[in-house]
């Protein structure tokens, strides 16, 4: 690697400091553009204070830069966010700072949108990069009105759409499953089928090397999955083995189950994790992208690494 300079949002979040990691192994300069003084996170070869939504800094942030990797916004755990706020948060500042990448003559854009921008929660049949995309939320619709503005840009830029990650320091539905992994009790999800793509953090960060390495142009989105889909069971039965315990799984009736879960308040996560979403990555393989694990070897890693 040539030491190319690259400017990363996002760093102090879940992904990004993955992210952050990754590239400054690969031989990547990495400069990390902050929305506030904090200290400078390691890896980092530089930092740029300033605020995507009301853009400050743009010119000295890009200065030099060859690629970005724009992994800042709004997430989908953000529930009763306003879908105004979305849309400043993951579109328009999106758009702002490609618009200063495209005056700084960047190379490439490298953003991470979502499964969620091209389906809804759940899906029939296998999610391709071929079908339309139908976002149902405004989360969804925010990524994809970013990609989309990217498009009008002018710029080499290719989206990331990512099904649900994994992976340490992983917030939202992903940490309750490892709650859930973690009680010596017997779960009652043993009679759930739906499959679910998961891909870790880890081959998240090797598929956006993958992007900033391809050769050019791209301009398109691309769907980040790893190739063996899981039902909720199995995901809890690669954690527990993670933790050195058997799956300890109960099949209790789906309906009764969700009925439990509802009393509960937790209708939209068991929704999330009972109902399938499988999606095929067919784009990035042709670049050159492996999985850094398969979904049922890499939980059980995740989960080992939690013990």
């Amino acid at each position: 690697m040539s030491g190319r300079l690259i400017a990363l949002t996002g760093a102090t979040g879940f992904i990004g400091r993955h992210l952050l990691q990754s590239l400054s192994r690969r031989g990547f300069r990495v400069r990390v553009l902050l929305r506030r003084p904090v200290e400078v996170p390691e890896g980092a070869s530089s930092a740029v204070v300033g605020d995507l939504i009301r853009p400050m800094n743009m010119a000295a942030a890009l200065a030099g830069v060859d690629a970005v990797v724009h992994s800042a916004g709004l997430g989908l755990a953000m529930s009763g966010t306003p879908e105004d706020d979305f849309r400043a948060s993951n579109t328009e500042a999106t758009l702002r700072l490609a618009e200063a990448a495209a005056r700084a003559r960047v190379q490439r854009f490298v953003f991470l949108s979502s499964i969620r921008a091209q389906t809804g929660l759940s899906a029939p049949g296998i999610v391709t990069e071929s079908d339309v995309p139908a976002p149902t939320d405004p989360y969804g619709r925010s990524k994809l009105a970013a990609e989309e503005a990217l498009a009008g840009t002018g710029l080499d830029w290719v989206a990331l759409r990512p099904v649900l990650v994994y992976g340490a320091g992983v917030k939202g539905n992903m940490a309750t499953l490892m709650q859930l992994a973690r009680i010596a009790a017997p779960l009652p999800f043993g009679s759930l089928t739906a499959r679910r793509s998961l891909v870790s953090v880890e081959s998240l960060a090797d598929a956006v090397a993958t992007a900033l390495e391809a050769p050019g142009p791209l301009r398109r989105p691309l769907i980040v999955a790893e190739p063996d889909a899981l039902t909720l069971p199995e995901m809890i039965a690669a954690l527990r083995a993670g933790l050195g315990r058997g799956p300890g799984l109960l099949p209790l009736p789906e309906g009764l189950l969700g009925l439990a879960c509802r009393l509960a308040g937790r209708e939209e996560a068991f929704a999330r994790l009972s109902t399938p979403l499988v999606a095929r990555a067919d784009g990035l393989p042709v670049l050159g992208w492996e999985p850094a694990t398969g979904a049922r070897a890499g939980l059980t890693r995740f989960a080992a690494g939690q013990a």
